[in-house]
């Protein structure tokens, strides 16, 4: 599976989101952000997002209207200013997505505006819905604090002081509910992405007019107590007999039996549904097993704040507002396992934190995938 090469980048990122839990937990917000931009990045140009303060990232994240300058990368300005190293050898390009779209360019007959559109949606897409997740989850965690310890309790049989990995996964039922359920619990794209029929069209004797938009409602959905009982609950174990990863699901026949819909429906579902499984597991099987998490107290009342789950920021993407958490690591072993995965990490990155190399499982599914025709 193409998704599996980018673990280096997953795994390194996760391991920087836990540091910056560790040294700024009040910035949770942010590192959660940062974690899923810099994964996006390193996919779609080639770079890390190395800071909570990156100008790229706060220009995401605050605005929507720019993605011309989000899309552009040091690469292509090279490449605008001087076009006869658009010539340069395939292997001088780096591996990421803007490079197979530069590639397909000219077969299929995209313009410099479409390739750079192309490649600020996988970069937004990639972003700002996970990091929504990651928030939304961390909440869930100080409103449902049961789910905190069981899952701790199954993280800690499983993994021990042993910071999780992806081979963990196939013994981690629970952690794997956590997943699911923060994407149905929180759903980033309340109304899914518009789509538009083709042709005329009849459902359930509604007709449809050729050109109609076609709204999905995911969150009506995702709060059908029909379909899940409590929907306001974050309750894990309502997955416990579902292994189906969210692709498998997300293309289930019955839709009865699909965890969620946040990916979309139909033919045209979120491309990035395997890496956005991968990217969650990791950051929640790794939180989970490193911090605690706890209500803040009220210092004029002495009471524990609890979030207001329906205190939402408006727009396409639903993203809890921000809200306080008391974030410590769990004990000082795991503190100093955090200091010292980091440092393994460090060792692997130049003087800017970039990769002094690109990681071999990426170079050899880059290379193979251009050995045949480009498959946009």
């Amino acid at each position: 599976m193409a998704s599996r090469s980018y673990v280096p980048y997953q795994d390194l990122e996760s391991k920087a989101m836990l540091l910056g839990f560790l040294e700024q937990p009040s910035q949770f917000f942010n590192h959660i952000r940062r974690y899923t931009n810099s994964i996006s990045t390193q996919m779609t140009y080639g770079f890390r997002t190395v800071d909570i303060h990156d100008p790229k990232l706060e220009q995401l994240v605050y605005g929507f209207g720019k993605w011309s300058e989000l899309a552009g990368s040091q690469t292509a300005a090279f490449l605008d200013v001087f076009p006869i190293f658009r010539r340069l050898p395939d292997a001088l390009l780096p591996p990421c997505i803007a490079s197979e779209i530069f590639r397909a360019q000219k077969e299929y007959k995209l313009s410099d505006g479409a390739a750079s559109y192309l490649c600020g949606t996988v970069l937004e897409a990639g972003s700002d819905t996970s990091a929504s997740t990651l928030i939304g989850f961390t909440q869930a965690l100080l409103i449902f604090p049961e789910v905190l310890k069981l899952a701790q309790s199954e993280i800690d049989k499983v993994c021990g002081d042993r910071i999780p990995d992806f081979d963990d996964l196939p013994d981690l039922p629970y952690i794997r509910g956590c997943v699911k359920e923060s994407l149905r619990w929180m759903p980033t794209t309340v109304l899914g992405v518009p789509h538009a029929t083709i042709c005329d069209d009849e459902y359930l004797g509604y007709k449809i007019p050729k050109g109609a938009r076609v709204v999905l409602n995911v969150w009506a959905i995702h709060n059908n107590p029909s379909r899940y009982p409590e929907p306001h609950r974050f309750d894990p174990s309502r997955w416990a007999h579902d292994s189906q990863t969210s692709a498998e699901s997300a293309n289930n026949r019955d839709p009865s039996k699909r965890d969620q819909f946040g990916f979309g429906a139909g033919r045209r579902i979120c491309q990035g549904i395997h890496i956005a499984d991968q990217n969650l597991f990791l950051a929640i099987s790794r939180l989970i097993w490193a911090f605690d998490f706890k209500r803040p107290i009220d210092p004029s009342t002495g009471e524990e704040i609890v979030p207001d789950m329906g205190d939402l920021a408006e727009g396409l993407l639903v993203c809890p507002n921000p809200f306080n958490a008391d974030i410590k690591p769990r004990n000082a072993s795991r503190a100093e396992a955090i200091k010292a995965e980091w440092n393994k990490m460090t060792e692997l990155l130049d003087d800017e934190l970039q990769w002094k190399a690109v990681p071999e499982e990426l170079m050899q599914r880059f290379y193979e995938t251009n050995k045949t025709e480009v498959n946009l």
